[in-house]
């Protein structure tokens, strides 16, 4: 079966793509020759990560997944949530989310945060959603080089270490998307054997 991811994002394609193994072909945006912005204008991530199914398999006619992803951090009141990837304003780099992040954090005793991930998907013109979540803390500082987005500051339960000081392969058993992915794969296997 083959599927078109609906990002823009490398990190997420290549996470998606070694989680896949050999019984799924996907595809990206370009490969479809789809270069346009897709719109993320939903309250929730819900409905952001299905506007963004709807629109490639509207416009391009092509069995897809597209996910949202949202950090949602307690003494935040539950923000970034799904402003996560323009926290700090619109053409914002990782690295200014992760700062503006540190900066309401200081002084903050409670760190306790969700990552949470949805992933949409429309395969014949019928529509499912999945979810994933990991629960962790805010570190004080930046640590790690690995990842992407939050991973340096995102510290899951059970772990010393940020996501962006793990590899691949660990953070792919117990990341938010993993989780959702594992929902996702088990369906495509269900309805594909």
């Amino acid at each position: 079966m083959e599927l078109v991811f609906a990002t823009n994002n490398a990190h997420k394609l290549q996470e998606i793509t070694a989680m896949t193994g050999k019984f799924f072909t996907i595809k990206s945006l370009q490969d479809i020759h789809c270069f346009d912005e897709i719109p993320e204008t939903g309250e929730t991530l819900e409905e952001n990560a299905l506007q963004k199914a709807r629109y490639v398999y509207e416009k391009f006619g092509c069995n897809c997944f597209a996910d949202d992803t949202g950090l949602e951090i307690e003494a935040l009141d539950g923000a970034p949530g799904v402003y996560t990837a323009r926290f700090a304003g619109e053409g914002c780099s990782f690295d200014d989310n992760i700062e503006k992040t540190l900066s309401l954090m200081q002084g903050k005793a409670n760190r306790t945060a969700e990552f949470r991930t949805v992933i949409a998907c429309i395969i014949d013109g019928e529509e499912y959603l999945f979810e994933g979540g990991v629960y962790g803390t805010i570190a004080t500082h930046k640590m790690g080089d690995e990842g992407f987005g939050y991973d340096p500051i995102f510290v899951p339960v059970g772990y010393e270490e940020s996501f962006a000081q793990m590899p691949m392969s660990e953070k792919n058993k117990i990341s938010h998307r993993a989780r959702a992915f594992k929902e996702f794969m088990m369906f495509l296997h269900e309805i594909t054997d």
